[in-house]
């Protein structure tokens, strides 16, 4: 394990939190994704925020589909843009993942001066939310309506002081050594992340804290992504890197594989720098909200990633 170290964070230009809700505020629901299926998990959802003293706003076109989109992608965007638009909105709700969101972005501008709303999804919301954090505003990397009311008591705590404005504690996972580090934090679902390198939506990531997670990907599709990470040198100038939760990303039966943990170890243990790893956040069980574009504390040596103020 290497020397405890601290490696100083370099301010590359202040990140704007949207204002904090309060109780009566008003959210939008769009569904810039995957064709809604989870009805009864997305009613739920919606619940969970409305008990939190929320008015939620289901906005038009959320139940549409277009193949295995939720709807054609114009539909998608203007969802998207009138939410942005609309001052009576000061959040944005998710409904579900899925694929599409990188679609959207295809042309996308984001309103000049627009004032900062809350952004809230993941999985495949990680295309929208890496490109608003190109605009300097805070995103939260969290529960989708479909995913929220399977959170465990703690995680929708988290979710809310994160939108309220309150300070979040640390999350604990296994460190891999390299120090602590202190950078800001790009959370991401890997597949997502990796098809967004190249494009005008890729974030610069120098001096970043990564977290990744994954769902439904063979360990050789896991091995191939971290690999053309490090060959376009992406990885080079990454201060540390926290992992979550890489689920139903076993092995085919029958057929010669290393595990999703021993691609992980092998491709991101040799970086030199901090990892933390078994973090709870990702698909298939508690998934931690994480705000992207906040600087964060990674400590590597203890395992834990702190959300700094």
């Amino acid at each position: 394990m290497s020397q405890h170290r601290i490696e100083p964070f370099e301010n590359r230009g202040a990140f704007r939190y949207p204002p904090p809700l309060q109780p009566g505020d008003r959210l939008r629901v769009i569904a810039p994704s995957g064709a809604l299926r989870e009805l009864d998990s997305f009613n739920q959802g919606l619940e969970v925020w409305r008990s939190w003293g929320f008015g939620v706003d289901v906005g038009p076109g959320v139940g549409d589909q277009w193949g295995y989109l939720a709807g054609a992608d114009d539909n998608r965007r203007q969802q998207l843009g009138h939410a942005l638009a609309d001052p009576t909105y000061k959040g944005i709700l998710c409904a579900r993942g899925g694929y599409g969101g990188t679609r959207l972005l295809e042309g996308w501008q984001w309103p000049q001066a627009m004032p900062p709303k809350w952004l809230i999804g993941f999985s495949d919301i990680t295309s929208l939310l890496w490109s608003l954090g190109q605009q300097a505003i805070v995103g939260v990397h969290g529960p989708l309506l479909t995913t929220l009311a399977a959170e465990p008591d703690w995680s929708q705590q988290r979710l809310r002081d994160l939108v309220m404005g309150h300070r979040l504690p640390p999350l604990h996972g296994d460190g891999w050594g390299g120090g602590v580090v202190t950078g800001r934090l790009w959370p991401a679902n890997l597949t997502v992340a990796t098809h967004l390198l190249g494009t005008v939506h890729e974030p610069d990531l120098t001096g970043a804290i990564l977290a990744f997670e994954d769902v439904t990907e063979a360990p050789y599709r896991i091995d191939r992504m971290l690999t053309h990470w490090r060959m376009a040198g992406k990885l080079a100038a990454v201060k540390g890197i926290a992992l979550g939760r890489f689920s139903r990303c076993e092995p085919a039966e029958g057929i010669p594989s290393f595990t999703v943990a021993e691609v992980l170890r092998d491709r991101l243990g040799n970086l030199g720098i901090a990892v933390v790893s078994g973090l709870p956040f990702g698909h298939d069980g508690d998934n931690a909200a994480l705000p992207v574009g906040a600087v964060a504390r990674l400590d590597g040596d203890a395992g834990r990633l702190e959300i700094l103020p």
